[in-house]
């Protein structure tokens, strides 16, 4: 499978990207929570804008979690 998706880190500050995404989390509720990861996704596929790279993303995301659900039962 010839990828197009870039799964190496390619930020400069992957902390500081980490602490925005817990901060954007700030005083939510866990349903308001899921509801503004769903629009932080949907804002950065319209951004990417490529329906395959958006798939390979979607696809790279769930192998990694049915993985994790297998380490840790």
């Amino acid at each position: 499978m010839n990828t197009r998706l870039m799964l190496d880190p390619n930020t400069p500050d992957p902390d500081g990207v980490y602490q925005m995404i817990i901060d954007m989390h700030k005083d939510l509720s866990e349903d308001e929570s899921h509801a503004v990861n769903a629009r932080m996704i949907l804002i950065l596929a319209n951004h990417i804008g490529d329906k395959s790279i958006i798939a390979e993303a979607t696809g790279v995301a769930r192998e990694n979690m049915l993985k994790c659900r297998h380490n840790n039962p």
